[in-house]
């Protein structure tokens, strides 16, 4: 059978112009469309064009060559800027702009704010489009390492002890220094024992530093390379990282809004994610469903509080068995017995009311006692300060229609963090601090809203649309 083979010596005569590179289906004309569709003003670039100095390059470029790298894996400065040079749809993207990769990472570095701003212009031209509908909205989050080692992770303890055994090491190098000057002055020894009484010296200031940094601010721990990330746990074991949340709509399922916090769980971000989100919609959502990291009683309200159905699973159990009945009317609970628990006070995080019988004698002598309870000071039940709230969000959750809504959490707020985490291959953020994590989020959602704008419309679909 024959073979195709290539020929580096055959001459090709190029389009003329760079215009004739690109098909008019190549996906690279819809993100030019979309960042020509971004208003710079509202994302904080000024234009100035009688600006005094060098001339920089096109903010608008610059977007474009971020935002179109992100969206295939070219997140790297380094590999952004072989990209202008070799591959065609990026020189077509920025109209043979080459800027180095110095150069990018200081655009990306300078406009933080400005790309954490990119996201909430997608989902708000996703609005425009229909493509929103701000009905049902889904929340998830995920763990990100960040551009830190946990080896830098300092505690107390841990400085406490660095220090000590920094400055015993201090003394014997002194000890040996003496020792040397006595014998014989002019050895590399003493010059090598210098530079590292030098290091320790340096080394114990910089620990100086961070343990009064962390008793000022009452954090459990500082990384010395990233102040602001923290030690996050996950299936991969313990790192230095972020937790990106995503709030997702339910029809196409697109990204309405992204963050990044610096908590290791999700306890507390249900009602400022759901709010934040609606800001985006410029409205209110109807039903506002988590998984069961977010189901903390206080936030489901503040959420509930705003007319939104929650559908969260429980997950503050209550230890009240319902053989035991609660009378509101008088604070107490009845056993099966027909013996009272009188309220005895808080327990230490001041959150639930304790119940105690008040003659463990009754619990001793009764029938069921190895049952309901093994406490010789008899039987103790706690309950929730707003446990009647639990109970309601329980029962809702549990009604068929959330089921339905449940259901559908997973189909639509994991996707995201899938294509991110698997298709694009993002372990970990480029960017240090909260800003810059922020910032490559905004990226890495508008990016998946793009891909998903295209699947729905189309290539020429999406660019009349955005035109339009």
């Amino acid at each position: 059978m024959a073979y195709r083979y290539g020929n580096r010596e055959q001459m090709e005569l190029f389009p003329p112009s760079i215009e004739d590179y690109i098909s008019q289906y190549h996906p690279v004309r819809a993100y030019d469309a979309f960042v020509e569709a971004l208003n710079l003003n509202e994302l904080g670039i000024t234009l100035d064009n009688h600006k005094v100095g060098n001339s920089e390059y096109y903010p608008k470029a610059m977007l474009k060559l971020l935002i179109y790298g992100y969206s295939y894996g070219f997140r790297s400065s380094r590999k952004l800027e072989r990209a202008v040079h070799d591959n065609f749809s990026f020189i077509w993207l920025t109209g043979s702009l080459r800027p180095d990769h110095k150069t990018i990472a200081e655009f990306r570095r300078r406009n933080k704010t400005a790309l954490k701003n990119v996201l909430k212009q997608c989902a708000r031209l996703c609005i425009k489009l229909d493509l929103i509908a701000g009905n049902t909205l889904f929340i998830d989050g995920t763990k990100i390492r960040a551009n830190a080692s946990i080896k830098n992770t300092w505690t107390k303890e841990r400085s406490e002890e660095a220090l000590r055994k920094i400055d015993e090491r201090i003394d014997e190098i002194f000890s040996e220094c003496e020792a040397a000057d006595e014998d014989e002055q002019d050895q590399p020894s003493l010059v090598s024992m210098q530079e590292e009484l030098h290091d320790k010296f340096a080394l114990k200031a910089k620990i100086e530093d961070i343990l009064k940094e962390l008793n000022e601010t009452n954090k459990s721990s500082i990384n010395s390379t990233d102040s602001e990330c923290a030690r996050m746990n996950s299936i991969q074991g313990s790192h230095a990282g972020y937790n990106a949340q995503a709030v997702v709509d339910e029809k196409h399922g697109l990204i309405v809004h992204a963050d990044v916090v610096n908590e290791n769980n999700d306890r507390q971000q249900f009602a400022v994610q759901i709010s934040q989100a609606n800001e985006t919609l410029g409205q209110k959502c109807l039903v506002a469903c988590a998984d069961q990291g977010y189901s903390t009683t206080d936030e489901l309200e503040k959420v509930d509080k705003q007319d939104i159905k929650v559908v969260v699973p429980p997950c503050e159990k209550s230890d009240i068995k319902k053989s035991f009945t609660y009378n509101s009317e008088n604070d107490y609970y009845l056993c099966p017995e027909g013996h009272i628990l009188e309220n005895t006070g808080l327990t230490s995080d001041k959150k639930s009311h304790i119940y105690r019988i008040e003659n463990k004698s009754f619990c001793s002598g009764c029938a069921r006692f190895n049952t309901c309870t093994k406490s010789k000071r008899g039987k103790t039940v706690s309950r929730l300060l707003n446990e009647e709230a639990r109970q309601r969000f329980e029962n809702q959750y549990n009604e068929p229609e959330s089921q339905e809504i449940y259901k559908l959490r997973q189909q639509k707020v994991e996707l995201p963090f899938g294509h991110i985490k698997r298709n694009l291959g993002v372990n970990a953020f480029l960017l240090r601090g909260l800003d810059g994590a922020k910032a490559e989020i905004s990226l890495l959602a508008s990016c998946f809203n793009i891909s998903r704008m295209i699947t729905i419309f189309g290539i020429q679909g999406l660019i009349r649309a955005i035109m339009a």
